[in-house]
């Protein structure tokens, strides 16, 4: 049986002080660890008091970036090898959720997936096949990392929001729309924002959007 590697990575506690009523879990890029995402927490924690912020490390050793963890390698860059890549690290992902969910005695709708590029592929992915329906999913710059499969596999259908660059050199912006179509061809909730002139990062304005997506969907 093969195992299944545990992830691990930063958190940050609740600004309440108190017991998490709410989880958001951060997904970083490729080449990044779970201490990149753990610095948005602060931007989002005092309208998210009773929230704790987890960061995990993805699965893997970056092969083309020293210290850096990947969800999966990017040697190659066909669809297939996406497809195939995302669902390597979906056991992974979906058992430390559902660690992260029994430790503090909270349900999937008190928890929220928030990924960037190869992160929000993950939180996509992930989202819509857990069997009961998470609070909500946020991508930063991000994409359908298997979206063929994505109809026959679709199980829960939690609210999603998108944010892209138009701009963003490396996942371009119509990743986005392509995204945005085919969830909501499958009676997803999904709200969008394209930031004009960004590249492939996270600006104020979709830091904004997604503390009032979070808020919406956990407070």
């Amino acid at each position: 049986m093969t195992r299944i590697p545990m992830l691990a990575g930063p958190s940050a506690a609740p600004a309440s002080g108190g017991p998490a009523k709410s989880l958001v879990i951060f997904l970083h890029g490729y080449g990044s660890d779970g201490a990149d995402l753990i610095d948005l927490a602060p931007y989002w924690a005092p309208a998210l008091p009773d929230t704790l912020f987890l960061s995990p490390d993805a699965p893997q050793p970056c092969e083309s970036v020293p210290y850096g963890r990947q969800w999966w390698p990017l040697t190659n860059l066909t669809p297939a090898a996406r497809a195939a890549g995302v669902r390597v690290s979906a056991p992974p992902l979906n058992a430390y959720i559902d660690a992260q969910l029994a430790a503090h005695g909270l349900g999937e709708d008190k928890l929220a997936l928030v990924g960037f590029s190869q992160g929000a592929m993950m939180a996509l992915h992930v989202g819509p096949r857990r069997a009961r329906t998470l609070a909500g999913v946020v991508g930063f710059s991000g994409m359908l990392a298997d979206p063929d499969a994505l109809a026959g596999e679709v199980v829960t259908r939690p609210s999603v929001l998108l944010v892209h660059g138009d701009r963003d050199e490396i996942l371009p912006v119509e990743a986005l729309h392509q995204a945005e179509v085919q969830l909501k061809g499958l009676d997803f909730d999904v709200a969008s924002h394209v930031s004009r002139g960004l590249g492939h990062s996270i600006d104020e304005v979709g830091l904004q959007l997604g503390a009032r997506f979070l808020i919406s969907r956990l407070a």
